[in-house]
Order: structure tokens, then C-alpha cells, then sequence
């Protein structure tokens, strides 16, 4: 229902619009005051690179982070990482995640960065606090935030925006009446512009912001409960889970692969699955797959039918090339 809100194809929406209007002043007026000097914004004694988005919901910026940490490791710089941890449950921020350190503590998207990479990597909700702890404790050249485009108490050196191919903006609006934490006019602003695939809806992409398309591509099926991998077209009688920002489009990667899919489980983002929830979901002679975010948080209670399908971020040399040479200009 929410989704047809927000794509403007449900008129109820213009219910929502004072709302959208008072959240926009808000917005304006927070962004002026950071901009002014009136409030207080922290700047790192290193770069800091921020990925983020104008939109709410899975944009693809998780895997881009895990791209950019690989290529830029690659690269000889090291890499710290910080987030909000949004949906993470620790006693005490910062909060450096650790092998001692669980998903739910985390939150699913930082701990799946871990798992993939393993840099120093810091939660706190104030990320200039999670920045600070990792300078003072790692020896590290470059920050990556996970998302914070418009945490503007936390100076930034390069900001990438991250658009979703399909679902674009939306109808455009602030929320709660659409999906917009700003509106597209601010993509003037950032560094370097990256679509999760061909855009598929018409966003007026400013000419002078260098764009760049991101593909992902799903690895081999993993055993959520043994680390065995197999070719995903090897694995019958499928149910499929995602609880991502937009699981349609899980299911479609597995569509397009030619997967047969018995029956679909869309989750809301960042649910917190339990073991009695999924157990109903696949018999003994199914096997229930399952995106790696939603993996990481299934580790503890895992059958040894749970599969799950890892995605790489690819993209044109150029743009890593580009990020590069900013960082050293």
C-alpha cells in the first residue's frame, strides 16, 4: 500500500503532503543552519566518503560499500568504516564490531560489511562519534559511511548518491507522503551519482555530475548453516525470503536466472527474524533462500536447507578511477 503511495499511483498521498511540506522546511532550514556555521559540523583529519541516498529503502548501497572497500584496499589505503547501525541493539556506542560481536548487536547491514571485509568498522547513531573512536583506535586512511547523506554534522570530502533503477523518486515528494529525505535537486551537490541498474523512470540527472551504473551480480548459493557452495540452479523445489528494502527484487534476480520459485516470502526491511518464524516456511524436502542480509541474522538457529545468495557490486573502471583521483587532489 505504501509503495503505491509513494509512486503516486494511489492518490492518497496528497492526504500527506502538509506533513511532506512541514518535513521539507524542517529539512531546509537544518541543512541552511549546518551550511551558515550556526550548527556545529566535525571535520575528520582524513576523508571521509559518504554513500547515501535521496530516497528511503534499499537503494543498493551496501554492496557499493563493500565494492569500494575491496577496490580501494586493493589500492594499498586502509579502510575504516561507520554507521548508524540502524536496527542494532548494543549497551553502548561506539560500538567496534568484532567476531565477538552478533547481528543483532550490529544491525544486519554494518555486521554483513564485517562479515564480507573485515575492517574496523564503528556503529554509533551519532556517526562523527564512530568516526573519532576508529581514528583514535585503527591506523586508517580513508572513511567510508554507510549512508549519512544527510548527517551534515559529519563533514564529508566525496558523497556518492545511490539511486534505485526501478523505483527512481518515486512521486517526488518529502516524506511521509513519498519517499524523499530531499528532494532531486539535491543531487546538484554530490560528487558522483550511481544507479542500481539501467534507470527504468525518468530522473533528471544534473549533466556535470559524473554517473555511473552499477550492476549486481549474485555469486554461488551459500548453506546459511554449513559454508558448502553450490551453483544456485543446482537447488530445487525453492522458497524464497527477503526482508530488503524492496524484495521484488530478489525474487526477480532469481527469476532472471531462470530459478523456479515455489512460493515468495517478502519481510519488511531489517526484520528481525526468529527461528520459529521460518521454520513453517520450508519443509525438509524444500530449500528456503534467502538474501545475505537476511543470512546474518539467521547464523544462530539455521537449518541445513537455508541457502543464501551473496551479490558483487560491478562497475566501469572508471568509476573507482574517479574516486581516486579525488581523493588525491
Amino acid at each position: 500500500m505504501i509503495k503505491k503511495i509513494w509512486s503516486g499511483a494511489n492518490k492518497f498521498y496528497w492526504l500527506f503532503v502538509p506533513f511532506s511540506l512541514l518535513y521539507g522546511c524542517v529539512t531546509l532550514i537544518r541543512r541552511s543552519l549546518y551550511k551558515w556555521g550556526i550548527l556545529p559540523s566535525w571535520q575528520a583529519p582524513i576523508p571521509v566518503i559518504i554513500v547515501g541516498n535521496l530516497s528511503v529503502g534499499g537503494n543498493g548501497k551496501t554492496p557499493l560499500v563493500i565494492y569500494l572497500i575491496e577496490q580501494l584496499t586493493a589500492r594499498g589505503y586502509r579502510v575504516g568504516v561507520v554507521s548508524r547501525g540502524y536496527g542494532g541493539h548494543s549497551e553502548h556506542y561506539p560500538l567496534i564490531i568484532t567476531d565477538q560481536v552478533s547481528a543483532y548487536q550490529a544491525g544486519d547491514e554494518p555486521y554483513l560489511i564485517y562479515q564480507r571485509t573485515h575492517v574496523p568498522l564503528a556503529i554509533a547513531p551519532k556517526r562523527v562519534d564512530a568516526v573519532k573512536q576508529l581514528i583514535t583506535d585503527y591506523p586508517i586512511d580513508i572513511i567510508i559511511a554507510d549512508d549519512g547523506l544527510q548527517h551534515y554534522a559529519l563533514q564529508r570530502s566525496i558523497e556518492i548518491a545511490v539511486i534505485d533503477s526501478k523505483n527512481g523518486f518515486g512521486n517526488g515528494w518529502w516524506l511521509p507522503a513519498g519517499p524523499m529525505r530531499e528532494t532531486a535537486k539535491r543531487l546538484e551537490n554530490v560528487d558522483v551519482i550511481v544507479t542500481n541498474g539501467e534507470l527504468q523512470v525518468p530522473i533528471p540527472l544534473p549533466h556535470d555530475i559524473p554517473a555511473f551504473t552499477m550492476q549486481l551480480k549474485p555469486a554461488k548459493a551459500i548453506n546459511v548453516l554449513t559454508g558448502e557452495q553450490c551453483d544456485i540452479k543446482q537447488l530445487k523445489h525453492i522458497q524464497a525470503l527477503a526482508g530488503i528494502g524492496y524484495p521484488e527484487r530478489f525474487f526477480t534476480m532469481l527469476q532472471g536466472m531462470g530459478i523456479n520459485i515455489e512460493k515468495q516470502y517478502p519481510f519488511p526491511d531489517h526484520h528481525a527474524f526468529t527461528r520459529q518464524q521460518l521454520l513453517p516456511l520450508a519443509d525438509d524436502t524444500q530449500v528456503l533462500l534467502m538474501t545475505e542480509k537476511d543470512a546474518v541474522k539467521c547464523h544462530a538457529f539455521a537449518q541445513s536447507n537455508w541457502w543464501y545468495v551473496p551479490v558483487d557490486a560491478q562497475l566501469d573502471k572508471l568509476f573507482i578511477d574517479h574516486i581516486c583521483n579525488k581523493l588525491n587532489s
